[in-house]
């Protein structure tokens, strides 16, 4: 039992460290004050510290106390390379393979404008009433249509509720459900935000390895017997930032054993309609019958990435948890956003649209394909997704090749970053969506060079 108590101090120690909440050269708590806030005997405390000494995570100031340990890599390295995503987004490059968002000019403005304009005839007071805390209730009724038509996903107008990206909504869930020292599963490699905000919350992350033919199901239920998850985010429609898609079998067998084991499973899907030859399976959300996947569905990727829609399906009760968590959060989404999303996703135009989208994308992962050929790099291609998840050479350092990248204005994002252990460093994701075909072409021989692949 105290073996287990020093495992979880342990735990609970690294994942502040990893999650930024004690920071190089800072004074740790100290034995006494951790064991009082943890209610553990002082000598278990006492281990899990020297452990991190060994581990050369902290260090030992004579009579003063533990200290977080300064990367020992020096100051020249950039420090957004083992940090967060948004920080590699917010450089100014010409070249940007980090963002996997749509290219503005591929979305149809002109067009979109003029909705703008019939939302304000047709809703005069819009800027002067607050949306409900759930969303908009005619928004709510059109998306409750959309996913029974498309996805055969049978949900109530209640059942639904607004947010503001998919973002949010991740982390509206890990707000209303995960304490310190839970069990999450996450894949891996995954989205890097998701990463960082259960990291925040001082969950315990186990890494579930995805491939392109998906999940090993004997291991997760291994896992799931072992650990007792409460939750399990995946992103498995042309999963960020692989490219692949969980098989429809496995899918229901994942909602099966989640049963079983009483494991929330939270299915992020911004990418469903992004496919270029057919159509990928039915979200896991089609075969839950017993409450245990709560679907996460974002528009921001390829409608209106300036309104930042998404929206949550989830049965009750767990949906009346979440609307307490969005209503301490912002209280609802704007209101103008979501009627002004409402009016152009339900038009003609919008499938339109799509489709002509769905064929530029495709055009674009080809090019990268192309001109990546001769690079001897490796990767599987996707069928759908805005990713080329590529795996570079033995010997080339990432961390190195982006830093020499960026004085090129060339950015990309390092698989460390996608990687809840860290480790994946021998890959990188380049997103084809934000440049052109030119673009495309010129920044990656410019990152062929850098990488002096011949």
């Amino acid at each position: 039992m105290r073996e287990k108590k020093f495992e979880e101090v342990y735990d609970y120690m690294v994942h502040r460290i990893n999650g930024g909440d004690w920071n190089a050269e800072e004074k740790l708590p100290s034995i006494r004050e951790l064991a009082k806030e943890l209610q553990v005997h002082r000598l278990t405390v006492f281990k899990a510290y020297q452990r991190l000494k060994e581990e050369k995570k902290v260090f030992v100031k004579d009579k003063s106390g533990y200290y977080i340990l300064p990367p020992s890599n020096g100051s020249s390295d950039f420090p957004f390379i083992q940090s967060h995503l948004s920080d590699i987004h917010q450089l100014q490059v010409k070249y940007q393979f980090s963002q996997a968002v749509i290219d503005p000019n591929l979305l149809p403005n002109h067009y979109f404008s003029e909705y703008v304009k019939k939302v304000f005839d047709m809703y005069p007071k819009v800027l002067g009433t607050y949306s409900t805390v759930q969303g908009d209730a005619e928004l709510r009724n059109v998306l409750t249509d959309y996913l029974m038509k498309r996805h055969r996903l049978f949900v109530t107008v209640d059942e639904l509720l607004i947010t503001s990206g998919a973002q949010q909504a991740i982390n509206l869930i890990a707000q209303a459900f995960i304490r310190p020292r839970d069990t999450v599963f996450i894949e891996r490699p995954t989205y890097s935000a998701a990463i960082d905000i259960f990291r925040h919350l001082h969950a315990t992350i186990v890494p579930i390895d995805i491939r392109s033919s998906g999940f090993d199901l004997d291991l997760i239920e291994e896992l799931m017997k072992q650990h007792k998850p409460r939750l399990f985010y995946m992103n498995p429609t042309f999963h960020n930032p692989t490219g692949f898609s969980v098989p429809a079998e496995q899918r229901k067998r994942l909602v099966e054993l989640a049963e079983i084991y009483n494991c929330l499973i939270v299915e992020d899907d911004p990418f469903h309609d992004i496919f270029f030859d057919k159509e990928p399976p039915p979200p896991f959300f089609t075969y839950d019958s017993e409450g245990y996947v709560i679907y996460i569905r974002s528009y921001s990727k390829y409608v209106a990435p300036g309104l930042r829609i998404a929206v949550v399906a989830s049965r009750h009760p767990l949906m009346k948890v979440l609307l307490t968590a969005k209503s301490l959060s912002d209280n609802g989404s704007p209101l103008l956003n979501q009627k002004m999303f409402l009016h152009y996703f339900t038009s003609e135009r919008m499938q339109l649209h799509l489709e002509k989208l769905r064929t530029a994308l495709h055009i674009r992962k080809e090019v990268m394909e192309d001109t990546l050929a001769d690079t001897g790099w490796e990767w599987i291609s996707p069928n759908g997704g805005l990713n080329l998840w590529v795996k570079l050479p033995e010997g080339v350092n990432t961390k190195t090749l982006l830093t020499k990248s960026l004085e090129h204005s060339i950015s990309f994002v390092p698989g460390t970053i996608c990687d809840p252990s860290q480790e994946m460093d021998s890959w990188i994701r380049l997103s084809y969506s934000f440049l052109n075909e030119k673009q495309i072409v010129e920044g990656l021989e410019r990152l062929k060079n850098v990488a002096k692949v011949r």
